[in-house]
């Protein structure tokens, strides 16, 4: 167990030891998180010193999130992440998170995005899984292009913009966006744009499937297999967590 706890730490070198307990039961080991912080701290193990905090603005009637998902595919989120190949040339990528679940629905990696390119991302997730009841963005002019807002109000999708520089108020999303950077764009080289999407691809999968998220009771957004009733397995209807 000390070999793998060590292992852990150091392929997922931003967990702390309650994801690598997390990630432990999943491999079916029977340990708790005291064993496990326990190993921590005999091994010497700890998270790399993170970037300098930055600090958060809020409401003072806590009213940073405007509507807060009650259910799946009620709310969507949307941004924006930007990166560099190694040769200095741009990556943006577009980032589609559910609010309730916390899935990833969608990064799309390309030199250049446009409001075209959104709608085409938006349509494929609304045809293959359905329309939610608001999406959430921000108001940059990929978001607010006539063209997009028009094609939105056509199917009935009610469109909720955050207020200039005011990220706080797509927190999800920024949430989500803070771990592909720490967890991978700041880890990995990217050479070339095609080897961007499918590590970027790869990783999605991974954080929907795999990764523990400690909202949910560091269980995974979307588990790729799930045995209704098993010990451990996800409720029906999960209680809207909070954000991590």
């Amino acid at each position: 167990m000390i070999a793998r706890v060590v292992a852990l730490a150091r392929e997922y070198g931003r967990y702390g030891y309650r994801r690598i307990t997390a990630l432990l039961r999943g491999e079916g080991w029977r340990v708790n998180a005291k064993r496990v912080e326990r190993i921590w701290r005999q091994e010497g193990l700890k998270v790399p010193q993170r970037q300098p905090k930055r600090g958060r603005l809020w409401r003072a009637d806590g009213s940073w999130v405007r509507r807060r998902a009650e259910a799946r595919d009620q709310v969507w989120s949307y941004d924006f992440v930007f990166d560099r190949t190694w040769d200095g040339r741009p990556l943006r990528m577009l980032t589609i998170v559910d609010e309730y679940t916390r899935e990833c629905l969608a990064i799309d990696v390309a030199r250049r995005l446009t409001s075209e390119d959104v709608l085409d991302r938006l349509e494929t997730l609304f045809v293959g899984r359905g329309t939610p009841v608001y999406l959430r963005s921000d108001n940059g002019a990929e978001f607010m292009a006539t063209a997009v807002r028009e094609w939105l109000q056509r199917i009935g999708v009610q469109t909720l913009y955050i207020e200039p520089g005011s990220p706080w108020e797509n927190g999800y999303v920024e949430s989500f966006n803070g771990k592909l950077r720490d967890e991978l764009l700041d880890r990995e080289i990217f050479y070339t744009l095609a080897e961007a999407q499918v590590l970027i691809e790869r990783w999605r999968q991974y954080y929907n499937g795999v990764r523990p998220h400690s909202s949910l009771g560091y269980r995974p957004p979307a588990p790729e297999s799930i045995e209704i009733g098993s010990p451990g397995s996800l409720p029906l209807r999960l209680a809207a967590p909070e954000l991590t």
